[in-house]
């Protein structure tokens, strides 16, 4: 394998870290991690040569126009979910000044990570994730509408992770990782109610063992590629009795929760709830055509079912009901 130039951003994040680990521990390629904290990338840059800490920030990327150059395959994992501005500056403006700075002589394959929640159940545009998702979701939508119009457009390949869960002590968690232990103060309630609804779910582990194929993998027909990362669907039935089944808990009975249901819980905890929140609660089916895993690509998931994450995450079943009987008592 010849090795190849790469331009990775976002590393200090949690997926960044799992895509900086497997790019330096299962290939030759030559890395170059651009990261605004070094303090913050926890990986062992020092296990092989060509591994080159880059310091700097998206907001002036113009300062590496020249190493950008001979880059011939750019992973874009940074994003940013501050405020309107800054948001729609980095996730749109300067991701797209990166791409403009990239050799088309050069440059084989872009690697862009978007989100699958700016899609819809064909894998096409959701609308209402461009009229009333969140400043994230927003600009993700912009993005992804005008990287068809840039030069180096037939050498994208968009990924559209589902849920993401994954970090562990040296990487930081996802959102949904972090909140995993609450999931011992609801599950004995969640046992007793039925949702309608489905989603996909992807640990950062293998988004980063898809990543790694697509380096080695460019579109052979110089035609832009998308692919949603997630295991195949599953209705949200279906994961409480998968957590019921974990920590060792029965389902006596199952309540069904409706709309009503929902809407007179908004009202009575006084929940702050969003147009784009609202959405969801009619939407729910957040399900994908054709979700990719490594297991599509010829490699082993390591984390296919949610069973999987909760072990990973250091929760364990004996030591959940402890906690239950303790906080019932």
């Amino acid at each position: 394998m010849t090795p190849k130039r790469i331009f990775l951003t976002g590393s200090s994040g949690c997926v960044g870290h799992y895509l900086a680990e497997a790019l330096i521990q299962e290939t030759p390629h030559e890395l170059f991690l651009l990261v605004r904290t070094p303090d913050k990338l926890k990986v062992d840059c020092t296990v092989r040569p060509g591994i080159h800490l880059l310091q700097g920030d998206l907001r002036h990327i113009q300062q590496f126009a020249d190493l950008l150059k001979t880059i011939e395959v750019a992973v874009l994992a940074a994003t940013t979910w501050g405020g309107p501005q800054e948001v729609y500056d980095i996730n749109v403006i300067k991701t797209q000044q990166l791409i403009g700075l990239l050799n088309p002589q050069v440059c084989e394959q872009i690697i862009y990570f978007s989100t699958a929640s700016i899609l819809d159940r064909n894998n096409q545009l959701l609308k209402q994730a461009g009229e009333i998702g969140t400043d994230y979701i927003r600009s993700k939508y912009v993005c992804y509408q005008q990287l068809s119009k840039l030069e180096l457009a037939d050498r994208l390949t968009t990924v559209f992770p589902t849920l993401v869960f994954g970090g562990d002590g040296r990487k930081p968690y996802s959102h949904l990782s972090a909140g995993l232990p609450d999931v011992t103060r609801w599950i004995g309630l969640a046992r007793f109610l039925s949702a309608e609804g489905s989603f996909h779910f992807i640990h950062a582990y293998d988004i980063a063992q898809v990543v790694s194929y697509l380096v080695d993998h460019p579109a052979q027909d110089h035609r832009p590629r998308k692919l949603v990362l997630g295991n195949p669907l599953i209705t949200v039935d279906r994961a409480v009795e998968e957590i019921c089944a974990y920590f060792n808990q029965r389902i006596y009975f199952r309540i069904p929760v409706t709309r009503w249901l929902m809407e007179l819980l908004i009202v009575v905890f006084r929940i702050q709830v969003s147009a784009w929140d609202r959405f969801f609660l009619d939407y729910r089916h957040d399900t994908h055509q054709d979700p990719v895993t490594p297991s599509t690509l010829g490699r082993t998931t390591r984390y296919p079912t949610l069973a999987h994450l909760l072990k990973e995450r250091g929760l364990q079943p004996d030591n959940t009901i402890a906690k239950l009987r303790s906080s019932q008592s």
